[in-house]
């Protein structure tokens, strides 16, 4: 087991905290390393893609999980893995589709830990017919502050507080997950365009529920009678019978594309408003009218930005904040609302996508309800940006909605109740179970999770 002191920071980079970085290599690491976490606590941590501070805990430990990565099992008739909580969705991938099996939740970046996808309990593409990535987890294995190690099965207040918790709860050794079959490593992809948000969200309402996957792209640019305008872009696994003959012979090779990494250092103001316009007008005009049954790869498909090492450099020093929120159905007025003013704000932003969520999953703190999710990534150092990201949650908490922990560095505490009605429930629990406070993270403090 490894121990350093390092600048701890979540992939915005912002607000680096000093901590001692653990490295276990067996369960047993782990459970002495909680053991002696100190007065700070300590928080597990992952693949390091949480955007703010939920992965950091200054002049504390923080617990890299990433050396626990055994696949222990894979159940290729029934379609179950059971495997350490810092196997990478990246490896899973590698060594289930070969067998015909896929992830059942996957976000925009494949390298994130099945731990980090439980504490954050992740949400893809395909919310709106497979729900959140614990709607698919069986068990899990559960590290508690008292060092003991609990199997955690669904429909427990204890698994219910893990899902979405923020690793506040315990460190997650395995899990069993639930797969998804396939029977290609590509994907059938339909792509168009939508003028404006109106049609985008009529677009949405009308055929989602004919694609298993669905997001748009969302110009937050555009002003006036173009506000909102989006590619839209949706599919499902390609079957066999639509691969062109010479594809046929290895349906599901995986193959992952990988570009020069980004700079280490880049000129501050490099995504301004011109550039960032710029680019969104050329992306919007580059896209078809209308696009069916394209075939693309899984990371072209899932995680463009995945085959550009340390994409997260384009920022500059500075860093970037990303701004996730949902608003309930019936609740579009607050939606247009809050895009109108982004625009207005002309916030450089050419990473926004807009989704709908299905139904919620039983997870006390995950992020999806049912009804719209924007998110968009801004350079931490716009000027008044925090000022302007207070009143967006003050229209998104007025309108029932909730921002998401995992991607927060900014939030303030006051409004947490009000978009996490079992709040309440999560820190009685966590009370009890961890009643000196082991488990602990900036985010919580900030929080006061």
């Amino acid at each position: 087991m490894s121990v350093e002191t390092v600048p701890v920071t979540g992939w915005g980079r912002t607000a680096p905290t000093a901590a001692r970085l653990i490295r276990p290599r067996t369960y047993e690491e782990a459970a002495a390393a909680v053991r002696e976490c100190g007065a700070r606590g300590g928080i597990a941590r992952g693949l390091g893609r949480a955007y703010g501070d939920a992965a950091q805990n200054a002049g504390g430990a923080v617990l890299d999980m990433t050396a626990l990565d055994r696949i222990h099992a894979i159940d290729a008739d029934g379609g179950t893995v059971l495997c350490d909580a810092g196997v990478s969705l990246h490896r899973l991938m590698e060594v289930l589709l070969p067998l015909g099996w896929f992830v059942p939740v996957t976000p925009g970046t494949r390298y994130v830990t099945v731990g980090g996808a439980i504490g954050a309990d992740i949400h893809g593409k395909n919310h709106h017919v497979s729900g959140s990535f614990a709607r698919h987890v069986l068990s899990f294995e559960l590290l508690t502050a008292d060092g003991t190690i609990r199997t955690v099965g669904r429909g427990t207040p204890l698994f219910d507080a893990t899902a979405g918790g923020m690793g506040l709860t315990g460190v997650i050794l395995t899990a069993t997950v639930r797969l998804l079959p396939v029977q290609t490593s590509l994907m059938a992809v339909d792509t168009e365009r939508a003028a404006d948000l109106d049609d985008l969200m009529a677009r949405l309402t009308a055929t989602d529920h004919r694609y298993r996957y669905s997001v748009a792209w969302i110009d937050l640019l555009a002003r006036g009678a173009a506000t909102g305008r989006a590619v839209l872009t949706r599919g499902d696994h390609a079957p066999l019978d639509a691969l062109p003959a010479r594809a046929r012979s290895a349906p599901l090779a995986f193959r992952t594309p990988r570009f020069p990494a980004a700079p280490a250092f880049l000129p501050e103001g490099l995504l301004s408003r011109t550039t960032v316009g710029l680019f969104n007008e050329l992306w919007y005009r580059k896209a078809p009218r209308a696009r069916t049954g394209e075939l693309q790869r899984i990371p072209t498909f899932f995680h463009p930005l995945d085959g550009v090492p340390h994409w997260n450099r384009i920022y500059g020093r500075g860093g970037f904040v990303q701004y996730q929120f949902v608003v309930g159905h019936g609740r579009e007025d607050a939606l247009r609302s809050i895009v109108r003013r982004i625009s207005e704000r002309r916030c450089p932003s050419f990473l926004a996508v807009l989704k709908r969520f299905g139904e919620a999953d039983p997870g006390w703190l995950s992020f999806p309800v049912p009804g719209w999710t924007l998110a968009l990534d801004v350079p931490a150092n716009l000027p008044g940006l925090g000022g302007f990201l207070d009143e967006l949650d003050e229209r998104v908490a007025a309108a029932g909605g909730r921002v998401y922990l995992a991607k927060d560095s900014r939030l303030r505490p006051e409004l947490l109740a009000a978009m996490y009605p079992r709040l309440d429930d999560f820190r009685a629990l966590r009370a009890e179970l961890d009643p000196r406070g082991v488990f602990t993270s900036d985010l919580s403090r900030r929080l006061t999770l």
